[in-house]
């Protein structure tokens, strides 16, 4: 995210899912935040989620989100 003030914790949101080659990345609609990009095998199956944390550091504004999806190792 780019700008303060644009999403708020508890927040209820919708992301739109995009395809690059070899992974995916999805967009907090409408165009607020966007993701890092997200091997095929965690690809989210709800579009919809709640804000659970925004940090600010140098590189700008980072977004958490929670989905209600199944728990994945993301170590693997």
């Amino acid at each position: 995210m780019e700008r303060q003030g644009l999403l708020e914790t508890g927040q209820k949101i919708t992301v739109t899912e995009g395809l690059l080659p070899s992974n995916y990345y999805y967009v907090i609609d409408p165009a607020l935040a966007m993701s890092a990009n997200i091997p095929f095998r965690y690809r989210l199956k709800s579009r919809e989620g709640v804000v659970a944390d925004i940090v600010e550091n140098a590189r700008g504004f980072y977004v958490t989100a929670e989905f209600d999806e199944p728990e994945v190792d993301m170590k693997k």
